[in-house]
């Protein structure tokens, strides 16, 4: 007698197994209290879970025992796709290879990859070696977004080559952005020095392209240095007819003269008004800064405090009443450009050469002072960095002398040139 349960056809004392059919797959039903197997060929079947969910499984043996390999779940996996590999499965044991071990071993080195791709790598060198690498102004982070990510993020870093990251860098010299592609270059030669220390790279390949980009010049940004017109662009920027903010941004620029960016991005959290003071981390450098502060510019960020005091950021963006985000560093140079200063006459950058060149040339304060103030990597006659406080009343006193200096260019009294003093 002859019958049919589950695509077996049965008879007395012997089973003949029906090859499965994605209908049959389809049409199969749970069973409420336990699960079964509709079988197909060579070892295979598909496993009905009570529950409703439906894996293609193999059967095997290896080294004498009896294994079971997970293949797929349905319907994600198909019934061809499942044959495939179950096909490739039995390749592996003919061949003395264990289809389960085999399996860990992929997924073991899948998941390594992952975790091992460029852009993790620089996204976990980012977070240990850039205190604000989550803040939108940390231009590392923004050259391998826009510049490297798209086409090698995904990538495990180790069959990363040379030529991956030349022809990322290429696009920039190509587009004219020579001195983009040099820092770009930098940045990815920091994270593969990064992978390299944590095992995640056998070297740096970036140096290996020494030589191979177009040498940037250097592009000097407009700045006013004669002092009659400095004092010009001081009484402008107090006339300055836009938001408080703004003006009051313009206003501190040249007493600080830090990087624009900085200045836009500064927080109450790192003012000192008792020790008349600003600390913060400057990125570029990767080391902290602290910037004495004048009288004229702890009353400027007083008088500041009652408008902006309430969030986060000195220079709060107006669209967010919160202050949980600060002001464009572009705002500033749009400011400039309102009260007549087009950018080949005077830019936010250019107050820091107008600070370096007065305060050398006419107030004769010592370079080096100059320098730290700046945020430029200093190093002593033994090529040590000194530490950020080197100097430091030394500069408060010029970061007075200086802003007492441009309050007499503004009001138009009559400047006496300082001779050089060894301070």
């Amino acid at each position: 007698m002859y019958g049919i349960n589950n695509g077996i056809f049965k008879t007395t004392g012997f089973y003949t197994v029906m090859p499965l059919s994605d209908t049959a797959i389809k049409n199969a039903k749970p069973h409420t209290d336990k699960d079964y197997k509709l079988p197909d060929e060579k070892g295979m079947y598909l496993l009905m879970h009570k529950n409703g969910g439906k894996y293609f499984r193999l059967d095997y043996r290896f080294n004498g025992k009896r294994k079971t390999l997970a293949i797929g779940v349905y319907p994600d996996t198909g019934l061809k796709q499942a044959r495939e590999e179950r096909d490739k499965a039995r390749v592996l044991i003919a061949g003395g290879i264990d289809p389960s071990e085999n399996k860990k071993t992929v997924n073991a080195a899948k998941a390594e990859s992952l975790i091992n791709t460029f852009q993790a790598v620089a996204c976990e060198w980012g977070a240990k070696k850039q205190k604000n690498w989550m803040e939108k102004t940390n231009t590392s982070r923004a050259r391998l977004e826009q510049h490297i990510f798209p086409w090698l993020g995904n990538k495990p870093i180790a069959d990363i080559s040379p030529m991956h990251i030349l022809q990322c860098v290429q696009r920039l010299e190509a587009r004219g952005v020579a001195a983009t592609a040099q820092r770009t270059l930098r940045v990815c030669g920091q994270v593969f020095r990064y992978a390299v220390a944590t095992g995640k790279a056998e070297r740096d390949i970036t140096a290996d392209l020494k030589g191979a980009l177009t040498t940037a010049k250097p592009v000097h940004l407009a700045s006013i240095t004669e002092p009659k017109k400095v004092g010009e662009l001081l009484r402008a920027i107090d006339a300055y007819s836009g938001t408080y903010i703004v003006r009051s941004a313009l206003q501190l620029a040249p007493l600080v003269f830090v990087r624009s960016g900085e200045l836009s991005q500064a927080e109450w959290s790192q003012i000192d008004f008792d020790a008349k003071e600003w600390r913060y981390f400057v990125t570029k450098t990767e080391m902290e800064h602290i910037v004495p502060l004048s009288t004229q510019a702890v009353e400027i960020l007083t008088n500041l405090k009652q408008f902006t005091g309430h969030g986060r950021f000195v220079f709060s963006n107006l669209k967010t009443p919160k202050g949980e985000k600060s002001m464009c560093a572009i705002t500033m140079s749009t400011a400039l450009r309102a009260i007549g200063y087009d950018k080949d006459q005077m830019t936010t950058h250019g107050f820091r050469a107008m600070a370096r060149t007065i305060l050398d040339e006419v107030l004769g304060f010592r370079p080096d002072f100059i320098e730290h103030q700046l945020a430029h990597a200093v190093r002593d006659a033994n090529g040590r960095a000194y530490n950020r406080t080197s100097h430091l009343p030394e500069r408060h006193k010029m970061m007075q002398a200086w802003s007492d200096y441009l309050d007499s260019l503004k009001y138009g009294a009559q400047v006496i040139e300082f001779k050089k003093t060894a301070n």
